[in-house]
């Protein structure tokens, strides 16, 4: 069993209405902060003993499902296993 996180955040390019607003709330509350980016993060369990398949896996979940890839980045991180 590997546990892999996925963390996706929204591309530069793209307007991050929900990260601007966490922004103008923090900056309204006295924070000094250049820019906030609110994204998800996804932790996975597969079941799989071989790391590399696992992160292949992953990917494919990732891809598929999870991100949305006109907009959105991600990244893959393996937690736990091998």
């Amino acid at each position: 069993m590997v546990t892999i996180g996925v963390r996706i955040l929204p591309k530069k390019e793209v307007l991050d209405v929900q990260g601007r607003a966490i922004a103008d709330t923090l900056k309204g509350r006295g924070y000094s902060i250049e820019e906030c980016h609110y994204g998800k993060y996804i932790r996975l369990k597969i079941n799989e003993e071989n790391r590399e398949e696992a992160l292949k896996k992953a990917k494919e979940i990732t891809e598929s499902v999870l991100c949305n890839s006109l907009v959105e980045n991600y990244e893959l991180e393996v937690l736990e296993g091998n």
